[in-house]
């Protein structure tokens, strides 16, 4: 696989809502948390690529400089572009000012079950989608083939019970949610259609370790759990 001008982008801020410090502080042992953890997996890739780290806080900033890899680039986000009311779309817009590389693939410290060797995977994947002409990015997601109900219609989203009242989950239409692991798009089609994924995605599935995500505080803590089992 060759570099084919792609950039890392690790966006992180300070002052985390639901899970405090959740970014830089201890995890499972290790000193710079989560933030550290997917530093070393992106510096483990094999191709030398660049980590563009936006962020508006110090503790990132001292916690990726120590790592002393030319590598990872700080770019200061604006505080206006950091706050818990910012509009993601103003920030998907801002990405292309900070990241010039040809593809951008957006990763996040919140999912560390994830691996060097998942991320090399889905690059490549990535650029053999492009290839068939059918994709123009790549969206990682998690499959949900289970009941689902929805209250306003009174019935299943994913079946129609007027041929099966309850079919086998196995036989479900498949649903997939958007896990935010990953986001692999090209800088043009952010700039042309001011988003994250082109108009053609391809659907990447993880697995459920794969696409453990920490959004609050018992995550966290379940997250420590399972890393020292699996990933030590």
């Amino acid at each position: 696989m060759k570099n084919n001008n792609v950039a890392f982008f690790l966006p992180t801020r300070k002052g985390s809502e639901r899970v405090k410090n959740k970014n830089t502080r201890d995890f499972a042992g290790i000193k710079g948390g989560l933030l550290a953890v997917k530093l070393k997996q992106l510096l483990e890739f094999p191709l030398q690529i660049p980590i563009i780290i936006s962020t508006n806080d110090p503790e990132t900033i001292h916690i990726a400089n120590s790592f002393n890899s030319d590598l990872i680039q700080i770019k200061e986000r604006p505080e206006e572009l950091c706050l818990s009311s910012t509009v993601i779309e103003d920030f998907i817009n801002y990405i292309p000012s900070v990241v010039d590389s040809e593809h951008i693939f957006w990763v996040h410290t919140t999912t560390p079950f994830l691996t060097t060797s998942d991320y090399v995977e889905a690059l490549e994947k990535y650029f053999q989608m492009l290839e068939t002409k059918e994709y123009d990015s790549l969206l990682s997601v998690t499959k949900i083939q289970q009941f689902l109900w929805d209250p306003q219609i009174n019935t299943f989203i994913n079946h129609d019970r007027n041929i099966v009242k309850w079919p086998r989950t196995q036989d479900l239409k498949p649903i997939f949610e958007i896990n935010h692991a990953y986001y692999i798009n090209s800088r043009a089609n952010y700039l042309k259609y001011h988003d994250r994924i082109g108009i053609k995605p391809y659907l990447y599935e993880l697995n459920k370790i794969q696409s453990f995500d920490i959004d609050w505080e018992e995550d966290f803590e379940l997250a420590e759990i399972l890393y020292e089992k699996f990933s030590k």
